[in-house]
């Protein structure tokens, strides 16, 4: 094709142009011709195989754009925040409709309809075209818009074309090209809208190549679907193609997958075929710097064409190299298992939050962590290929996590894991040397091996003073507290500079004194529980115990739920503060409560509560994190959700009195069972079980110290971020968050951090959107679950580990995000996961389902505690059941029943 088309008449300007040739494309803006077009311009430069076309650009849809189109956009915006009306007549769809119908009735202007009809006379006048969207916000290396406007084949004649170009537009506004943009952070009027034209292929085979596999995340497969006939029968999925996996680096086929209705069908394409595809898929992938979904199509002489390459965006970013392996031609596989999962976290955690938990581990000992996605990965190579290291993962990693312990097998088997034999000792020796310590870990002194080995020598003697001295432990425990709330004092008036010094040398002073003072009552609880369970043996089953944890005393994250309860309960009281709480929405409560306006009881009584708890939040271990007593939403629409509670039964308080009730009727009955066979083992039995419930429940007041802490360490840098806005260096008190504290330094002295906030916070976005992430995660990209579920058959249970005995029948309440969430008292809460943060919810479920867990996380230990029954690592939970389902949730068996 020439590809001196039509510009003088046609064109709105010269550097503006209403229509480029493909092959002329250039280093063309992606504001001017889209994704689509921008991808196969960069192909074609390249020298691949491509049906030759024109793009019809941005400026074209500019001039047609209808007038009122710009209020809808608007109006879209305002409805995909939340501003808007989202109910009655006004709906996102509705809107839609009104702005398709505009541009359906616009006319087209003269100049956009000659450059179509002569770059189309310019191609013959009567070639088969695609007539493609190729929008500004597509083909994105963090989203990619696949499907989301339409596409038109075999489209022959000007007519027709200029129809089909009209349509391509008013596909931007489709109801599920809104609500994309709207999931993921797409202003409506940011976008515009190029259209590619190209020939058609005459496929005799077509389909689509993954230069990753895009169900496991492996860099190092390549995927491709094929069919006979045109490609678009595949990628809309009319067809069930044939699929093949092969190995890139060798072209190996791996596995092999017929599709169609006949078992017996020969495939559509050779060996030799699928390894010339994957050969060019890994070119195509060298070219763009990053795994690519490619369209293609063979025609009848044999040659493959390329029809579409855009970014695979869903894929789990890789974990950086391990620095043994950066040198290395072929580095090794290296396994990682996501720490902020065992956390209870499912959401990124922010760079401010990520450089302090670094702080942290680097007084604990010599694991490698990485950060792919924002979140916590720990390095578990050495382990898993030492044959100690198996035991005990094999032990302990159930507990922790059910569904990492469900495939922990399949990694014991894989030989790129053998055992090696004292590889475990050796590795981290090798680690240690070629890492040496951090920069904040020198200046506190010391070094870790001394500073690990005294503080495990300073809690052997205190792990034998709670044992004999229950009360004089609380006490201690207790007082730690005050004295650390002294300590968090910075005099005042202070500099940035001096605020940021006192802020990064917060944990190096507190954390060891914080460890010793708290951790050796809680440990010694569930000593104590171990030894419980030894004396039983032959007596009573482990499972028997779970009572016996029920309405623990001393436990500082119920105590704050049922001050919270207690709270409500005066709310309740005064009709003005009921009314309020009823009627208003959290974040409506949360500014009001923050104006001061709020009925007086109410004001006072949520005044009093943060003064306490204040400095807690949701994922509270991310310093970046706003704290309750910035943001109270959640903690306000807990109040809301308590109001609603009418049976008396159902009150959080009375359910945790039969709790401790409980626990206090199965301790006299197991002591008295044992008294039976030996009345001094029953004595030990008594002791023991009675240090269980004086002790185990202290288990959260670490974890509660430490957030004290971080809570002043957020409040400094608020500060901090606070004098940076103001002189220009960053845009917003919150965005010190997404820095460092060397970053934060440069920015002291004047620099610019507005960039380097702006790429943060986008990452922050994205990762916030995903809703599944790898537990167990490899160097090469694979998400060990997803690769072990890919192998296994389908199975239509919904089971998971049981955590909590009990059942409870109820709706269900899927609930991804706390903070506003509303629960009716008795609904089965279903969430990702929980931490501290979700926990006043627990008070009025009727029952608990998580996607993550163990039978030793968080929230199955509270949900123990509370009495509810839970059954968590339910793969999926959250989008394979509904909210308004009725299930029964057997904690016992693990399973969760949906109810006609």
């Amino acid at each position: 094709m020439d590809s001196a088309l039509p510009s003088a008449s046609a064109n709105a300007s010269a550097d503006k142009p209403l229509v480029l040739d493909l092959g002329g494309i250039g280093d063309a803006p992606l504001r001017l011709i889209g994704g689509k077009a921008l991808n196969l311009g960069k192909l074609l430069a390249a020298g691949f195989s491509v049906p030759h076309g024109f793009c019809l650009t941005t400026v074209a849809y500019e001039l047609a754009a209808p007038p009122g189109l710009d209020a809808l956009a608007a109006e879209l915006d305002a409805l995909g925040s939340g501003a808007g009306e989202a109910s009655g007549t006004v709906t996102a769809g509705t809107v839609a409709g009104r702005a398709r119908a505009l541009i359906a009735e616009a006319p087209i202007p003269h100049a956009v309809d000659a450059a179509v009809r002569a770059a189309y006379a310019e191609m013959g006048g009567t070639l088969p075209v695609a007539v493609r969207s190729s929008a500004t916000a597509e083909d994105l290396p963090f989203a990619s818009f696949a499907g989301q406007q339409d596409s038109y084949l075999d489209v022959v004649g000007a007519d027709a074309v200029v129809e089909a170009v009209r349509r391509c537009w008013a596909s931007l506004w489709s109801d599920r090209a809104v609500a994309y943009r709207s999931a993921n952070g797409f202003g409506n009027n940011d976008v515009g809208l190029a259209v590619v034209v190209q020939a058609m292929i005459d496929a005799a085979t077509a389909g689509v190549l993954f230069t990753a596999n895009p169900v496991t995340g492996t860099r190092t497969e390549t995927v491709v679907n094929a069919s006979p006939g045109s490609g678009q029968a595949v990628v809309s999925g009319a067809v069930n193609p044939d699929q093949f996996v092969l190995e890139t680096a060798s072209g190996r086929i791996q596995r092999r997958t017929p599709g169609g209705t006949e078992p017996r069908r020969s495939p559509g394409v050779s060996d030799q075929r699928l390894q010339e595809l994957a050969a060019l898929g890994d070119a195509v992938q060298r070219l763009f710097g990053a795994p690519q979904d490619i369209e293609w199509a063979v025609d009848a002489g044999g040659k493959v064409w390329l029809t579409q390459s855009r970014p695979i965006t869903t894929l789990y970013p890789l974990p950086e190299a391990a620095p043994d392996d950066a040198a290395g031609a072929a580095p090794a596989t290296r396994v990682y298992l996501c720490g902020t999962l065992f956390q209870g976290l499912t959401r990124p955690i922010t760079p401010m939050g990520l450089a302090v938990l670094e702080l942290m581990r680097n007084n604990k000992g010599h694991w490698r962590y990485v950060n792919p996605g924002l979140r916590m990965y720990v390095d578990l190579t050495a382990v898993l290929r030492s044959k100690s290291g198996r035991a005990y993962l094999l032990r302990m990693l159930p507990l922790a996590d059910g569904r990492s312990g469900a495939v922990l097998p399949a990694l014991l088997e894989d030989p790129r894991f053998g055992v090696i034999k004292h590889r475990f000792l050796q590795s981290l020796r090798q680690g240690r040397a070629k890492r040496g310590l951090p920069r904040p870990a020198r200046r506190a002194g010391g070094t870790e091996n001394s500073a690990s080995l005294g503080l495990f020598l300073q809690l052997l003697p205190a792990m034998v003073r709670p044992a004999f001295r229950p009360a004089a432990e609380l006490r201690r425990a207790k007082s730690y507290g005050k004295q650390l709330e002294s300590w968090l004092h910075l005099a005042e008036p202070a500099s940035p500079a001096q605020r940021l010094e006192y802020t990064e040398q917060i944990l190096s002073r507190t954390v060891n004194g914080l460890i010793q003072a708290t951790l050796p009552g809680p440990s010694v609880g569930y000593i104590m529980l171990a030894v419980a369970r030894r004396l039983l043996r032959g007596i009573a089953p482990p499972r028997e115990l779970e009572a016996v944890l029920r309405g623990l005393p001393h436990n500082i994250t119920t105590e704050m739920d049922l001050e919270l309860w207690h709270l409500a309960v005066s709310i309740g009281d005064d009709p003005v503060s009921r009314e309020e709480f009823l009627t208003k929405r959290p974040e409506e409560l949360s500014a009001g409560y923050l104006a001061g306006q709020l009925p007086p009881q109410a004001q006072a009584g949520v005044r009093g509560f943060l003064a306490r708890y204040g400095h807690r939040a949701v994922a509270e271990i991310d310093l970046g994190m706003p704290r309750w007593s910035e943001q109270p939403d959640h903690i306000l629409g807990m109040i809301s959700n308590y109001l609603r509670v009418e049976d008396p039964e159902q009150a959080p308080d009375r359910q945790f009195a039969r709790a401790a009730e409980l626990a206090e009727d199965r301790i006299r009955s197991l002591v008295d069972r044992t008294r039976v066979r030996n009345p001094w083992r029953a004595r030990a039995l008594e002791l023991s079980l009675r240090r269980v419930r004086q002790l185990a429940g202290l288990r959260e007041l670490p974890k509660f110290y430490i957030v004290l802490v971080l809570g002043e360490m957020h409040r400094q840098l608020l500060r901090i971020g606070a004098d940076l806005a103001s002189t220009g260096v960053i845009a917003a008190a919150e965005d010190v968050f997404f820095l460092d504290f060397d970053e934060l330094r440069v920015g002291l002295r004047g620099a610019d951090l507005h960039g380097i906030v702006a790429d943060r916070r986008r990452l922050y976005d994205i990762e916030l959107r995903r809703r599944r992430i790898p537990r167990l995660l490899l160097s090469d990209g694979t998400d060990v679950e997803a690769a072990v579920m890919a192998k296994a058959p389908a199975s239509g249970g919904l089971a998971g580990t049981p955590a909590s005995a009990g059942t409870a029948t109820g709706r269900v309440r899927v609930i991804l995000n706390p903070v506003g969430a509303h629960l009716e008292p008795g609904e089965i809460l279903v969430a990702p996961s929980t931490d501290p943060g979700w926990t006043p919810l627990f008070l009025t479920a009727g029952a608990l389902v998580m996607e993550m867990g163990g039978v030793i996380s968080h929230g199955a230990v509270v949900a123990r505690e509370y009495g509810i029954p839970a059954v968590v690592g339910v793969p999926d939970a959250t989008t394979r059941l509904r909210t308004g389902q009725t299930v029964t949730v057997d904690g016992a068996s693990g399973t969760i029943r949906t109810e006609p």
